[in-house]
């Protein structure tokens, strides 16, 4: 164990290079070789996280360059690469490639965090274009620093031989190529992908990638790059609890939690408790917040449906006034009915007049800068996102959110409240 843990960023010119397998590869291998690594994932993504956790069994974050400041993100990475070895950090997108301000980008989080890149290059449909493709991202940005490479999907040894040597005029250090491989997808989904223990063999699916990131990859040399995680002053700012005893669903169906915000509100005293509204559980009686985060609800319908014992305990919360919040899926199942993809009526748990439908053909993505006058013991103005399919009618309720994307364009207001009993497609990343 190292005292002062290092970094590295994996990043790639664009979504789809092989950016999650080569992470999850490297965590696992790293962790069979007896290291300890702390994961994170660049931005708000969800599923990642989750694959992450798995692989490095250690428990992945969220670094977010676009919803959190400078001071938060060095906090939380320090925070998290306590006691690792290393910080291996996913990037989102292209390296380069922010929200529609051009901010938020894995090259924004590598300049904050002063951490080297190691760039996944995919190599399928070309040769030696990959060297200028990979010159030009390592020359675009001054501040963020290309350290390594590493070439995925290679159809041959000579097809790898002639990507090596177009390479060596840059002077970056190839660690190693990736061939094709079929048996290394990573399934995806509506909302992104496949969550991993719906994944038939996923200890094996990780097995094979350690493996070939093994046979393939230079990890001494990888190691050797890594540059150590800067020195935090502070703890990572929190948003406050949303009561003194929080109970939070957390099952297949609401499976969208932030950890950097249960770690705060735990470091603010809140005691937290779990419920599995998919067993029938109700939340514990003596909570005075309860909170209902996102995931699939609309791939559980008739199991939600039937959970009495879950609604009833949300009809006692409300009853006895306690705070309870909703985010996307969570909000969904707030509602009366939820109407599937295939167009099946679910009645949930009605504490709010609205219904939900499965019918956007296209999915609503995007940060937002949220505005509320609410009983949440937040700020006023506040960072989220949402990624959703789904539509929300309601019965004419005020909106819990006010809401501008990431160009400072207004937005439809955004969910519902009423009373003390609240929530919106906005899943809710920080404070500005």
């Amino acid at each position: 164990m190292t005292p002062n843990p290092t970094g590295l960023l994996i990043a790639a010119p664009r979504s789809g290079s092989g950016k999650t397998l080569i992470t999850l590869g490297l965590l696992a291998a790293l962790r069979q070789q007896g290291k300890i690594v702390a994961p994170a994932k660049t931005g708000p993504d969800y599923i990642d996280p989750i694959y992450l956790s798995r692989a490095a069994g250690r428990e992945a974050i969220n670094l977010d360059p676009w919803a959190m400041d400078t001071s938060q993100l060095r906090a939380l990475a320090a925070q998290q690469s306590t006691g690792a070895d290393l910080l291996l950090v996913e990037g989102v997108m292209g390296l380069f490639d922010g929200a529609a301000d051009g901010k938020g980008s894995t090259g924004d989080l590598a300049e904050t965090l002063g951490l080297p890149v190691i760039l996944v290059a995919d190599a399928d449909r070309q040769s030696q274009s990959i060297a200028p493709l990979v010159a030009g991202f390592a020359h675009w940005r001054p501040g963020v620093r290309i350290a390594g490479i590493i070439i995925n999907r290679v159809a041959s040894a000579r097809h790898e031989r002639m990507l090596t040597t177009a390479l060596i005029a840059l002077d970056i250090p190839v660690l190693g190529a990736i061939p094709r491989r079929t048996d290394l997808i990573v399934p995806e989904r509506h909302l992104g992908l496949v969550l991993p223990g719906e994944v038939d063999g996923f200890d094996g699916f990780l097995t094979a990638a350690a493996t070939a990131i093994a046979d393939y990859i230079d990890l001494a040399t990888l190691a050797r790059l890594a540059a150590p995680v800067p020195v935090a002053t502070e703890l990572p700012r929190a948003l406050a609890p949303l009561g003194q005893r929080i109970a939070i669903a957390r099952d297949a169906a609401f499976a969208f939690l932030y950890p950097h915000l249960l770690d705060g509100w735990r470091a603010a005293g809140a005691e937290l408790s779990f419920f599995s509204p998919l067993a029938d559980e109700a939340p514990s009686a003596d909570a005075d917040a309860i909170f209902l985060p996102g995931g699939y609800p609309e791939l559980h319908g008739p199991s939600l449906a039937a959970a009495q014992n879950f609604k009833s305990g949300l009809i006692a919360a409300r009853d006895r006034d306690a705070l309870i919040y909703g985010e996307c899926g969570g909000f969904m199942v707030l509602g009366e009915t939820l109407v599937d993809k295939s167009g099946v009526s679910h009645a949930m748990t009605g504490l709010l007049p609205t219904t939900t439908r499965i019918d956007r053909p296209k999915r609503v993505l995007g940060y937002r800068r949220l505005l509320h006058d609410s009983p949440l013991p937040w700020p006023a103005g506040l960072n989220g996102h949402e990624f959703h399919y789904s539509s929300a009618k309601g019965a004419g309720l005020p909106p819990l959110f006010e809401a501008l994307d990431a160009e400072a364009i207004r937005q439809p207001p955004m969910g519902a409240q009423l009373k003390r009993v609240m929530g919106s497609y906005a899943h809710v990343i920080s404070a500005p």
